[in-house]
Parts: structure tokens; C-alpha cells; sequence
């Protein structure tokens, strides 16, 4: 047997230790006979075998000779490590100093061999029992190493490759427990390692997605307590962290499998349902989601129905839900953000899906992004299919217009900004606070604590238009604010950007027309502060130049007193392009 150690770190000295240095450590290592129950045939040969190298390495011509080969051996850059050829005799003797010296993969595998045909020793005899005893001392030792580089998983497969072979020989059942015992408390590690790998890696993950259902089966739940070598804190920071590995359909499919009896794999189903069909422009999730939220036994869940119905259309419903169900500090905080209820509804929908609804994916990114979903024509179709009457297909669908909708007039809105991404009604943005939080883990509405005072810029339209209208023209004012702000070379101050809330609500009273202002629009433009109309003919003004340049004229405006130099260029640039086309 070629035992893959040199002479140096089998007696365990430094290569910069003289002959004294060797004795006495030969005699540190006699002193230290191990006590794990090997033979004394097996302990005379690790002796023989310190010895042996006591001796080469106190023994100076031969230590020089030695040393060159090793010298030489390390220079030839190829992968030919260094070796000892032990005789069969010793080569137990030879594997427990090998165990001694950390090397027990290199151990494992060696006892592993000598104990397969035809090198397996006689049945019953010391030299088996040996064997076998390092081997499994080995396989627990090697386990560690890999479980402290976090290869979990390789660390999983050298405990059942022990366990397998501690059963083919029937002995040690002592060991045989401590390698299941190892192995099971792997199991999270295990766990977090196949479900991490690329989800190109189907079957190492669909072998995380199996050990996961077992682990979670034998707790009893998401909510049980049954595994005592993981508690209830620990489990919840596990799950934690697998649920950022997991996809929204394999989430969909562990809790739906789960939520029978389970509170907590119930609600995180709904949630995952919720996002799969957002995401993915599914109103149908979203109605199983709603669907399943609503046979459950759970309480407090008013506002998450709300935000469910809101996303099917079904405004009203979604309102009077909201209103039953939220908090007085919620309602204090929405009462802030305007006198729209439903502007201030979607704006709680928008947290909502952001927070706790699209996070925590691993193939899922997506914006909660109302306007978007409501525009999405499957969105629409399923809408007008399940609630065909015109009035609740006006009211449900923010693309449709009302029956008394006219064109040219604005219909009444009042628009808001989205929460700021570090704030959060009654919480902070930090998923700490969960620590000691029992399950479900995601938050059935918000807690008892009002959000700070934050007030938003809002405007309001008359009534009238229809919501087609009124979306293209927001876009259109977004648009118009963003080309001026890179044409004008003048600074002035910029707008508050608005977002324009999915769904509308009418006023009670009849609104006031607003008053049209004009203003003489002259070019060059210098107020900080310009006007509509002065911003309006300055775009005219630079569209018609624009024109010109590129129709091969001259512009009856300075390009200069237009726009920005970046801009004359960039244009000049084109003419250049379409003259040499």
C-alpha cells in the first residue's frame, strides 16, 4: 500500500527539524497511543512504522538523500505527490498515523478499498475489525473537513458511503449510529447546497426539493416541532434562507403540498400564487389565491383580500374589504395620501406586492407596477369575462371608459408617489424584526403603528374622460417633462414626478373646470419658471428646426437657442448619416 505522506508529516515534525528535534518527537507519538479500541497488532505497527521514519530523518546521509528526491519530486511540476510504500503487514498501522496526520478522505478511501475483494481480510479477524474502525473514524472525520469547506453535500455522500459499508461488514453499531446521526443533522446544509446550484442542475435540485419535503414532514409542518435537532428559531432562519433558492412554481407546489393543516404553508401559497400571477400577467392565480386565503381559517386577512380583489378588478369589493379591515393607524396613514380611497388603496397594494409578495423569488423580477398589469390585454380579457356588465366593467377595468365618459375631459383622479423604498406602514425595511416572529412568516397586514406624517404632491382632473385617455395623457406629460429637462439650457426646477393611480373613483360634486392660462412664449428661453405655453412652443420650436436640419434646410431658429450643444450635435450627426446614405 502506497500511503500518500512522506516521512515529515507522518511523524508530524517541520522539515526544518534536526535529529533531536525527530527523537523526541518519536517519543511524544509512543507515549500517545490512541484509545479508540484498534488492536494491539494494529498499534505495534503504527510504532513500527514512527520508528522507521525517526530513523531515516535523524540519520543524516540518509535525511540528504531523502530531501534531494523530495526536492526533486516537487520541481518536476507534474501532479506525482510525494509517497510511502508501506508493506501489507503495517499498512493498518500506516492508516490510523495517516488519520493522524488529517488526512482522512485520504484514509477513508484507502480502508474503504482494503476492505473489498480481493484484498478483504478474513472474516472475524482483528485486521477486519481494524479496518473497519478506521474507516468509519475516517468517513466522521472526512465529513467534518467537507462540511467546514461548505461542500454539504459531498460531506452527505461519504457519510452514506460509510453507512453502507459499516452495514455490508455488520459491525460497529456504535458507529453506525453516529454516522446516521451526522448525516441527519446535514440535512438543512444539505438542503441549502442542492437547491443553490444552477437551476440548469434539475437533479440536484429536484434532490434538495425531495430532502426538504422529508425535513419539513418529519417536523411535523412548517409549524411542528417534532425534529429536535432543529427548534422552532432555527428552522424559521433556515426556511428563511431557502425560500431566496426556490422559484415561484416550486413554491407554489411545496405549499400547496403542505397547506392541508398548515396556517403558515396555506398563507405562503397564497403568496406565491399572488406573485406568479402578477408577474406573469395570470389573473387566474391571483382568483385561486383569493380562493384559497378565503376557505382558510385565518383572521386579519381583510386587507390582503382587498389588495387580491383590487388586482381582479373588483374595485368596490376590494374598497369596502379594505375599509372593514385595516387598522386605525392604517386608515390614519391612508387618510394622508389623499381623499381618493382607491388611490389610496392601489398605493397599499403597490407596498404590498413589492414587499411581501414579489420578494423572495429566485426567477422572479418584476416591478408593482399597477398601471402595467391593469394594461396587459389577458388582464383585460379575464376582467370583461368574469364581470361582463358594463357597469362593473368600467369600474373594475381602468382601461375602459365610463358610459358617460366624454371625450376631451379629464375624468376625476387624484394621483400619488409610491412609499419610499426605506419605509414601510408600521415597520422598518429590515427583515431582522422577523427573528422572533411566529409563523406565518409573511405579516397578516400590518401592525398596530401608525406610519409617519408623509405628505405628496396631487392633483386632481375634472370629470369626464375616459381612462384610456387619461393614461396616454400622463404618459405624454411624463414624456413632454423629460425632453425639456435635457433640451432647455437654462436650469430650472423640476416637477415632482406623479404616477397616476390604475383605477378611479368619481367625486360626489361636480368639479370646477380648470382655468386655461396663456402665456407669450418667446425664444430663447431664460425664466427659471417657465410656463406650459413657453414650454410648448420651445418643443415645437425644436421639433420644426429638427425637421428642417434633417430635411436638408436651414433652421429659421439658432439650433443653439433650442437646445443643448449634445443635442445640436447628435442631430448633426444624423444629417451627416442620411446625406451619406
Amino acid at each position: 500500500m502506497e500511503l500518500p505522506i512522506d516521512h515529515f508529516r507522518l511523524l508530524g515534525v517541520a522539515p526544518t527539524a534536526d535529529a533531536q528535534g525527530a527523537l523526541q518527537m518519536l517519543q511524544q507519538r509512543l507515549d500517545r497511543v490512541p484509545s479508540d479500541g484498534y488492536s494491539l497488532e494494529s498499534l505495534d505497527a503504527r510504532a513500527d512504522l514512527l520508528r522507521s521514519s525517526a530513523d531515516l530523518l535523524s540519520d543524516s546521509v540518509r535525511r540528504a538523500r531523502y530531501e534531494a528526491d523530495l526536492t526533486a519530486l516537487s520541481s518536476s511540476g507534474g501532479s506525482v505527490i510525494a509517497a510511502l510504500d508501506v508493506p501489507s503487514s503495517l499498512e493498518v498501522g500506516g492508516l490510523i498515523l495517516l488519520l493522524e496526520a488529517g488526512q482522512p478522505l485520504d484514509c477513508f478511501e484507502l480502508a474503504s478499498r482494503s476492505l473489498q475483494p480481493p484484498r478483504a481480510p478474513a472474516l472475524g479477524s482483528s485486521r477486519e475489525a481494524d479496518l473497519t474502525l478506521v474507516a468509519s473514524l475516517a468517513c466522521l472525520a472526512g465529513a467534518n473537513e467537507l462540511q467546514e469547506q461548505r461542500r454539504y453535500e459531498a460531506a452527505a455522500q461519504l457519510l452514506l458511503q460509510g453507512q453502507q459499508l459499516l452495514q455490508r461488514m455488520g459491525q460497529l453499531p456504535h458507529q453506525r449510529q453516529q454516522l446516521s446521526d451526522a448525516l441527519e443533522a446535514l440535512t438543512p446544509y444539505r438542503v441549502l447546497d442542492l437547491l443553490s446550484r444552477p437551476l440548469t442542475a434539475t437533479t440536484e435540485r429536484g434532490e434538495g426539493l425531495q430532502l426538504l419535503a422529508a425535513l419539513v414532514e418529519r417536523r411535523g409542518g412548517l409549524e411542528g416541532s417534532a425534529d429536535p435537532r432543529l427548534d422552532s428559531a432555527a428552522f424559521q432562519s433556515f426556511f428563511r434562507q431557502i425560500r431566496a433558492f426556490l422559484t415561484v412554481q416550486e413554491q407554489v407546489d411545496l405549499f400547496s403540498g403542505w397547506a392541508e393543516g398548515s396556517a403558515a404553508s396555506d398563507f405562503l401559497a397564497t403568496t406565491a400564487l399572488t406573485a406568479s400571477g402578477f408577474a406573469q400577467r395570470k389573473p387566474e392565480r391571483i382568483a385561486a389565491a383569493l380562493a384559497r386565503l378565503e376557505a382558510s381559517s385565518q383572521t386579519g386577512t381583510e386587507t390582503l383580500k382587498a389588495c387580491l380583489l383590487l388586482l381582479l378588478g373588483k374595485v368596490e369589493q376590494a374598497q369596502q374589504c379594505f375599509a372593514q379591515g385595516a387598522s386605525p393607524e392604517l386608515l390614519a396613514w391612508a387618510r394622508q395620501q389623499g381623499p381618493d380611497p382607491l388611490a389610496q388603496l392601489c398605493a397599499y397594494c403597490r407596498d404590498w406586492l413589492q414587499r411581501d409578495v414579489l420578494a423572495g423569488y429566485r426567477d422572479l423580477e418584476a416591478d408593482p407596477d399597477l398601471d402595467a398589469y391593469f394594461a396587459d390585454r389577458d388582464v383585460q380579457a379575464y376582467i370583461e369575462q368574469h364581470d361582463p356588465t358594463p357597469q362593473a366593467t368600467a369600474a373594475s377595468a381602468p382601461w375602459a371608459p365610463a358610459d358617460d365618459d366624454e371625450p376631451g375631459q379629464p375624468s376625476g383622479l387624484s394621483t400619488l408617489e409610491p412609499w419610499p423604498s426605506h419605509e414601510t406602514p408600521g415597520r422598518e425595511a429590515d427583515d431582522e424584526d422577523m427573528d422572533d416572529e411566529p409563523w406565518p412568516l409573511p405579516r397578516l397586514g400590518w401592525p398596530q403603528i401608525p406610519r409617519p406624517n408623509l405628505s405628496w404632491p396631487e392633483i386632481s382632473w375634472p370629470k369626464g374622460v375616459a381612462r384610456r385617455n387619461m393614461a396616454l395623457a400622463a404618459l405624454g406629460s411624463a414624456v413632454l417633462v423629460g425632453v425639456i429637462a435635457l433640451l432647455v439650457r437654462q436650469p430650472w426646477q423640476r416637477p415632482q414626478p406623479l404616477v397616476v393611480a390604475p383605477l378611479t373613483v368619481r367625486p360626489t360634486q361636480p368639479p370646477v373646470k380648470p382655468v386655461q392660462t396663456t402665456a407669450k412664449a418667446s425664444l430663447p428661453l431664460t425664466t427659471a419658471t417657465p410656463s406650459q405655453a413657453e414650454l410648448k412652443a420651445l418643443l415645437e420650436g425644436w421639433l420644426a428646426a429638427k425637421a428642417a436640419v434633417l430635411a436638408g434646410d436651414s433652421s429659421a431658429i439658432p439650433l443653439a437657442e433650442l437646445a443643448r450643444e449634445a443635442q445640436v450635435q447628435r442631430l448633426e450627426s444624423e444629417r451627416n448619416s442620411d446625406a451619406a446614405i
